[in-house]
This record gives structure tokens, sequence and C-alpha cells, in this order.
């Protein structure tokens, strides 16, 4: 009866435990102690090593104040030191503030500011936008230095900022300090700001419940078994590395970290570490895919890749296929932790051709299993689209993996989080079989005569032309149609090319009133993970610059 069952309650550490990513690193190192766990140049340390390393770190911070819910922030690269901080910063109850570290001074000082950081780490490869940034705070954290003995740092950069070096302020640590789960799942573990691509950055928060629950997903989807070599090439202020940092313990893996990418860095890993996993954006498979044929290198052992941002464009895939890649394609935000949809492969497909595979595989598939709902729906009544793979309408999410809320921002939470969903902002349309693919963000979506031009269906066109590396496509005021689409393209290494010869090829392949009516050739702006900087476009569009 009822009753009975209610009677059984929950007892707190014991049958009832509250869930935590950092739970994974105990048993790496009790269960794999031996093991490779994180390696950088000539340092490695094993499972038990990195533990004990991330114990002394949660000890030390503890002792500068850091408890439940004090933010502590990160300028590093990644090396064996931001590994470790997104454990030990959570062991002691902080919250990991990890900043991209390409962002200018103005940025970082706000981002330090805003996050009501306590201590900051700081590499000193970054010094001089960390000094300047300082220098605009009235109340400064405390400051710790990374110095890279195996790395000398950039020109201007080097000057050390902090009270103690790193490795200093291991040594006033406890290896042997004993972790316990969080007060609550529901409390926060880390604090990731938004590009910032309109007005300042927002800072985004996760919870312990949903960086757990985001790795075990990860798990599922990507089929992941034991002792995985993991090369990092995702920068782990970016989703916290999409999550790979937990990820990874659980399987007892590897991580193979590195301060600069590159496609030379990247074969050379997978040769020298027999690289089994990584992460790229798409602009990182283009890079690999056009790299001169003497760099290429093919390793034996099928190499598996997850992909996310921008679709990656077909003839993308089917390169980085013939490399010996199989390429994951999966979608998120940062307000979702990463990825919580993938194109879940049906083995009826590897049937098809190679170019039929590459177009399925650009879709963004269906939810990860971890995440409870996910769907298109319509921008003017907000119910589902008719799954006809044309109805356009907005992707929405509920689930575990969604962010607790914007720090400090309810108004900002408040939009969000409307009408029983997490809005997306991204337009997509849902097909058949109940596979979502993206046509483009609301922002980006061109209307040229009435005609809604997804950006995303036109760059997939260019990406196509041999000559193209990179593309972008925005729109552009006009008298007649309202807005027409203006591509901007980056063309291969040694490559040159004109403004008609690619909008010939798109006559080949797009309806007319699709097709770029301006193509401009240069250098594409990116962020630092290797996504367009569309926003930059689409401001020298307006400012009449092109």
């Amino acid at each position: 009866m009822k009753e009975n069952y209610d009677a059984l309650s929950a007892i707190s550490g014991l049958n009832y435990v509250e869930l935590s990513p950092v739970s994974f690193l105990s048993r790496a190192s009790e269960t794999y102690a031996d093991h490779p766990g994180v390696v950088y140049g000539n340092r490695q340390y094993n499972w038990q090593q990195v533990s004990k390393r991330c114990n002394r770190l949660a000890s030390a911070l503890s002792k500068l104040g850091v408890g439940r819910g004090t933010t502590v922030s990160l300028l590093a690269a990644n090396t064996p030191e931001l590994v470790e901080g997104h454990y030990g910063i959570p062991m002691c109850g902080g919250v990991i503030n990890s900043i991209n570290t390409r962002l200018e001074a103005e940025t970082i000082a706000y981002i330090l500011e805003h996050s009501d950081a306590k201590v900051l780490i700081t590499d000193t490869h970054f010094s001089a936008a960390a000094k300047a940034a300082l220098s605009q705070l009235s109340n400064p954290p405390i400051v710790i230095d990374i110095v890279d003995e195996q790395s000398e740092a950039p020109a201007g950069n080097g000057e050390t900022l902090g009270v103690m070096n790193y490795e200093a302020l291991l040594e006033t640590g406890d290896e042997n300090s004993v972790w316990g789960p969080p007060d609550s799942e529901w409390d926060a573990i880390a604090l990731n700001y938004t590009s910032g691509t309109s007005g300042q950055p927002k800072g985004v928060v996760y919870h312990h419940r949903g960086s757990y629950l985001m790795t075990m997903g990860t798990i599922a989807a990507w089929q992941i078994t034991k002792h995985p070599r993991y090369l990092y090439t995702v920068p782990m202020f970016h989703c916290n590395g999409w999550g790979h940092v937990w990820t990874m313990a659980v399987m007892a893996g590897t991580l193979i970290c590195n301060r600069v990418i590159s496609a030379e860095v990247i074969f050379d890993a997978i040769k020298a570490h027999q690289i089994t996993h990584f992460g790229a954006a798409p602009i990182i498979l283009s890079m690999l895919a056009n790299a001169p044929v003497e760099m290429q290198y093919k390793p034996d052992h099928t190499v598996q890749v997850m992909t996310a941002g921008a679709p990656p464009p077909s003839k993308v895939l089917e390169k980085t296929e013939e490399l010996g890649f199989n390429v994951i394609h999966v979608y998120g935000l940062t307000e979702t932790y990463g990825h919580v949809v993938y194109c879940d492969w049906k083995t009826e497909w590897s049937a098809l051709t190679i170019e039929e595979q590459a177009e399925i595989k650009a879709r963004q598939g269906v939810r990860l299993q971890m995440m409870e709902s996910v769907d298109v729906i319509s921008l003017d009544d907000g119910k589902p689209v008719s799954r006809d793979g044309e109805t356009i309408g907005e992707i929405v999410f509920k689930g575990n993996t969604i962010m607790k809320g914007y720090y400090k921002s309810p108004q900002a939470t408040e939009e969000g989080f409307k009408n029983g969903w997490f809005h997306s902002g991204d337009l997509a349309v849902i097909h058949g079989d109940g596979y979502i693919e993206i046509k483009d963000r609301l922002k980006d979506i061109i209307i040229s005569g009435g005609e809604n031009i997804s950006s995303i269906e036109v760059e997939s066109v260019l990406y196509k032309f041999p000559k193209v590396s990179a593309a972008a496509v925005v729109a552009k005021p006009d008298e007649k149609w309202g807005e027409t689409p203006c591509a901007f393209v980056e063309l291969k290494a040694g490559e040159t090319s004109s403004e008609e010869e690619i909008i010939a090829f798109c006559k080949e392949s797009m309806a007319g009133f699709k097709r770029p009516k301006q193509v401009v050739i240069m250098e594409l702006p990116k962020t630092s993970t290797g996504k367009i900087q569309k926003f930059k476009l689409r401001d020298w569009v307006k400012q009449g610059k092109v």
C-alpha cells in the first residue's frame, strides 16, 4: 500500500548522496591509482597524484577563505592547473569561473567584479591582460600565479602578479584532506560567462547535479569505453571544456593537455599519444582536413571526434572521415552545460554513400540520454511544429542539464525560462524521424522579399566550393528586397578566387533568391574556440564597410 512505500525515507549520506562530478576523482584515484591521468609535455600525473594535488588545492583555498558559494576565477590555458581547478575548487565548496584567455582587459575586469571573485589564479602568459584588468578593480581578488616552465611567455607577458605561485599554494595544502559531497547537489559548481556579443557577458551558473548528469550522458552518447586517451583541444573555459574534464575521470582516461592548438599539434599528439578521442569546433575540423598532406597523419585506429558549434559542412565531415576520424555532431548552449542533442547514428545509414552520410551527420539530431525533453515550437503559438523537415520553429529544452540561471541577472533568467521551456534562440526544423536540423539563429535568419533564407544553408553550399576554408553569411539591407545574403569567405592557404567565381558556383546549387548578392574575401574574425564572430560581420555591414 502507498503508506508502506512512503514510510521508507531517504537517509542522507547512506541511501541518498548528493550528486557531484567531483566524486569521480576519488574512484579513479582508488581504482586506477597508477594509471596516467594528466599529461602535459614532460609533466605526467597518475590518478592518485592528480587526486592528491586536487586535495592540496582544496585545502589551500579553504585557508584563503574559499567556502561554499565563493567564486574562484582562473585565467589559464589547458594545462594541469586548470584540470585540477575543476576538482579542487568545488571540493572546498567554491565555484570555478574559468575566463576566456582571449578577452580584452576591460571584459576580464568586468567578469572578476561581477562574479565576486575572491581568488584569481592566472597564468603568467596572460599577465598583461590580467594586470590591466586588476588595475581597474577597487577590490581585487587574491592573485596566484601559474608559472609554466615548459613554455616561454609571449612578448609583453611573463610578469608575476600574485602573492605566491601555484605550486607554492599547493604546498600550503593537505594532500590527505577528505572531500565530502556538497551540502546540496543544487549548489553552484561553475560560473561560465557567455561571449557577450551584445552588451556585457552574462554569467551562466551550473550546479553539481547537472554536471554529474552531463558526464553520464556524454559517456552514453559517445559510447566511451575504459581508458580513453583524450586530447584537450576544447578550451576548458568554454562550458568547462564541454565537461570532458569530469567525463574522462569516470572511465579512468588520460587527459593530454596542450597550450596551443594547431593542425600540426593535433596530428603530432594523435601519433605520439595514440589519441582515441578529442573535441573540436567545425573550424578545427576544417583546419585538419585542409592541412598539407605531409602534415596529416592517419592512425591505424579510429579517432572519435565530437564537434559542436555551427553545423559542420558536409564536405568537411567527408574529408575528416577520410583521415580516420569518426565524427559525432552535437549541439547545445552554454546555458545547457554544452551538448544536449546529438546525431545518434542509425545502422542503416552506414550503407549510404559517404556524401549522403555526411549530409545526415550535419543534422543536430535527438536529445542525449540524460536530457528530459527537446522540441521545436512555433514562434506564433508555442505549439510543436510539424515533423515535416520544413516548418521552422525555435528549439526549446527541459531537463537537469539546464543552468540554474544567470548570475545576478533575474530579468535575463526570466526571459530565458518562460512558458515551461528554456528558449534557445535557435531556429530549426524536425524531420519525420524526430531529428532536429538547425536552420539559423533567430537573429541570423535573412528575410528577402518575404522569403526566409537560412544563412546556414547558404554557408553549406559555400563550403562545398573547393577553394573555401571558412564561410559566414549575414543579412545586408536592400532597398528592393529588404534584405539579401552577404557572404564573407576565407580561402584555403595558397588559393585565389573572386566574388564572380564564387557567386557563379552558388548558381549551380541554390535558388536565385538565396544566392549571396555580395561576396567579401577575407580572414574571418573568430573566437578562441574557432566560432566565427558573425556579430562583427553584421556590424561591418550595418556601418557600410562592405
